[in-house]
């Protein structure tokens, strides 16, 4: 076999343009596959990014209703109790989950105020001691909330820079109120998303879609306090961070499955909204639109696999001679059969690893010009080198045979 191999690769540089132009079929092919399935995983890279973000992994489970978040301006529904906090221990227990957190929130329209100023777009969030830990927050500017604040529900508050500089105009918020329903609330430090601006999206329409929260204003302030603005302590939403993105739906369905435990109304339920869902429903669009660009472009394959049949039936045809001798010599019908295959498979070979790297080259080049994702996929590689390996086979196929079964007194009488 090694040998074959050898003389094949021989026997294909000694004709290097014949052989360049036999594959030049696979090539075409090759290459397009690869850069179709290129662009696309980078897409859908893009998509779990805009959709999920990089390295959060945080999925909330909240009440919902019919399919809907529900909304508590109509009051505490019945059969919804508050959880105790043994929950949250018992949620961090689950298998994948890292850390969760309880919180309430609420998007008040300019219900946040700083004399003259208010947030037109404003989310008021309720928070506990793990709140900034599994939503990956950190504080930029000034402090934290003590474990005094949180247990008291003292009437002090966190903001985001886009709070700042709706209410502030750039100016230090720390130590001053604002006021949210009407209640003063004193601004102790600015917290930032670690993981803002990882998202990304392409469009207006895109941002409306998915980058609504980061866009927002946010004001945080003790859970315990949350009953002093909107006088009464309805139930809360619970994120969970996950070990990893692919885990998020399962931690997720059964953090919903163990707070369901505790609720006795039948239409109003937790459920988990998980992002990286919505980014796999897109995915599998782009992989359908992927399935059918292959498709289209393994129509050059064939072609190509027809070029190589035809010049192994000329190859057939100028050996005449050799496989005749080799025969009068003792070589079976298997080992001139094996020698052929060899031949059209390392062919193709050789013009599927060039159609590889022209594929990789003509991506990269596609998503620098079109502005898209560039992302290589190693199995779908792997695919199209074994792809065209066994395109040499199949279409080789009946040339190798056709040399095996030469009669070894009539080759030798031909020549």
């Amino acid at each position: 076999m090694l040998e074959n191999i050898r003389s094949s690769l021989r026997g294909i540089w000694s004709h290097k343009l014949r052989s360049f132009l036999t594959i030049l079929g696979v090539i075409i092919g090759i290459a397009s596959i690869i850069a179709i399935v290129s662009i696309v995983e980078g897409t859908n890279r893009k998509l779990e990014r805009s959709l999920v973000g990089s390295g959060n992994n945080v999925t909330t489970v909240s009440l919902s209703q019919d399919n809907w978040p529900y909304d508590f301006s109509g009051g505490v529904p019945s059969g919804i109790p508050v959880l105790p906090q043994a929950v949250l221990d018992q949620v961090r227990q689950l298998g994948g989950a890292e850390n969760a957190t309880a919180y309430r929130s609420r998007q008040g329209w300019n219900s946040v105020y700083y004399q003259n100023r208010s947030l037109s777009n404003g989310t008021v969030t309720g928070i506990d001691a793990s709140f900034l830990d599994t939503m990956q927050f950190s504080v930029i500017r000034g402090r934290t909330f003590t474990e005094q604040e949180l247990e008291r529900g003292s009437k002090v508050a966190l903001i985001d820079q886009n709070a700042a500089d709706a209410l502030f105009d750039g100016g230090d918020p720390l130590g001053l109120a604002v006021e949210i329903q009407q209640e003063p609330f004193v601004v102790v430090g600015v917290v930032r998303d670690d993981n803002a601006g990882q998202e990304e999206y392409d469009s207006l329409n895109d941002y409306y879609m998915y980058g609504y929260r980061t866009g927002a204003s946010h004001v945080y302030i003790p859970g315990e306090a949350w009953p002093i603005i909107y006088q009464f302590d309805e139930p809360v939403t619970v994120g969970v961070r996950a070990s990893t993105t692919g885990q998020m739906a399962s931690v997720g369905s059964r953090t919903a499955e163990l707070l369901n435990n505790y609720v006795t109304n039948d239409t109003i339920r937790y459920t988990a909204i998980n992002a990286l869902e919505e980014a796999d429903e897109l995915k599998t669009l782009t992989n359908a639109i992927q399935l059918m660009l292959v498709s289209i472009a393994s129509l050059s394959l064939l072609v190509g696999g027809i070029g190589v049949m035809n010049i192994m039936l000329v190859s057939v045809t100028e050996r005449t001679a050799e496989i005749g001798l080799k025969k009068a010599l003792g070589a079976k019908n298997r080992t001139i059969l094996a020698q052929f295959l060899t031949e059209s498979a390392v062919l193709t070979s050789v013009g599927g690893v060039l159609g590889v790297l022209l594929g990789i080259g003509l991506a990269k080049v596609i998503s620098v010009v079109a502005g898209l994702e560039f992302g290589v996929s190693v199995p779908w590689i792997l695919i199209a080198v074994g792809f065209s390996m066994a395109i040499g086979v199949l279409f080789g196929a009946m040339p190798a045979s056709r040399a095996a079964k030469l009669d070894p007194i009539e080759a030798l009488r031909r020549e």
